[in-house]
């Protein structure tokens, strides 16, 4: 059988299930989920496989109007994974309906004479008839090429979205081992996933100036792993809503994020957590050169 290897990028506003579909189709999770926008601020590749065929999935930061330096290089990001792909997605959630950060994102792909697919998601969710209504909304756009309504929670449509991507991808060789599920190291996911556990537990003008970068992993005689990480705010009040009273909340966020490594690296984790106040975090070029970001976005 004809081997079959392609990029599949999902794109869309801000929090509208990327990530959660990604994960779902890979059966891990390969990339963070959480109620807050801008959770992803950099490409991840969440690896398929379908027989003989290759599927990459790339999960981009949510599109939106950026502001700021940090977000004109997750916006760039972005763009330039789907522009790049072999297949380009553009995901809705439904309940939200045709927003206008999603209108522009089909205005510029209308601009550059791209065919896209449209995923609905969230379906569970809203009546029939809003979705049909919606379907035709941004079909008259005449850029949609193919629609599919999935719950990527629940699971309903991802079979069939799975299947045509398959059948959608060129001809030519893998390009990451079979049994590969991401691109990312085992630092920087390791590193992601407690930025997870913080944006989670954390008020919600926090997470958003705060990151997340592992400085040390050693792996141990006993098979366990130890693992350190530091979590960057941009002010000392910040440093205490993440430690919390008596230490609190830095202990729930590290007790959780090692709950979640262990389980899924299947040994034991030792995670030591540092708070540190760096507040020009976000203007620092290394930290964009470590989530693969152009500075100069």
């Amino acid at each position: 059988m004809t081997k079959r290897c392609g990029y599949v990028a999902i794109v869309g506003a801000p929090n509208v299930g990327k990530s959660t579909l990604v994960n779902a189709l890979v059966g891990t999770k390969v990339s963070i989920v959480s109620p807050k926008v801008q959770t992803t601020r950099f490409r991840v590749l969440g690896l398929v496989m379908v027989e003989e065929t290759q599927i990459v999935l790339v999960d981009t930061p949510g599109i939106f109007h950026p502001r700021r330096r940090f977000e004109r290089a997750m916006v760039a990001a972005a763009w330039s994974s789907a522009l790049d792909a072999d297949f380009i997605c553009l995901m809705i959630d439904a309940r939200r309906g045709y927003d206008e950060e999603s209108k522009k994102i089909v205005a510029k792909m209308k601009d550059r004479n791209q065919k896209i697919v449209l995923i609905l998601n969230k379906i569970d969710l809203v009546e029939k008839a809003t979705l049909l209504s919606l379907t035709a909304e941004i079909h008259a756009e005449g850029i949609v090429s193919e629609i599919f309504m999935v719950s990527a929670r629940q699971g309903d449509g991802l079979e069939d979205l799975r299947k045509a991507f398959a059948k959608a991808m060129p001809e030519g060789p893998w390009l990451f081992p079979d049994d590969d599920v991401s691109d990312l190291s085992l630092s920087v996911w390791a590193a992601e996933i407690t930025r997870e556990k913080a944006f989670m537990r954390l008020q919600e003008e926090l997470p958003y100036a705060l990151a997340v970068v592992s400085t040390a992993w050693e792996e141990r005689k006993d098979g366990s792993v130890r693992i350190d990480q530091d979590i960057y705010v941009q002010r000392e009040s910040q440093k205490g809503i993440v430690v919390g009273k008596g230490g609190e909340k830095i202990k729930s966020i590290s007790t959780s994020a090692r709950e979640e490594l262990e389980k899924i690296l299947g040994r034991s984790v030792h995670l030591f957590l540092r708070v540190s106040v760096k507040e020009d975090w976000q203007e620092r070029k290394g930290v964009y050169t470590d989530m693969g970001l152009d500075f100069d976005a």
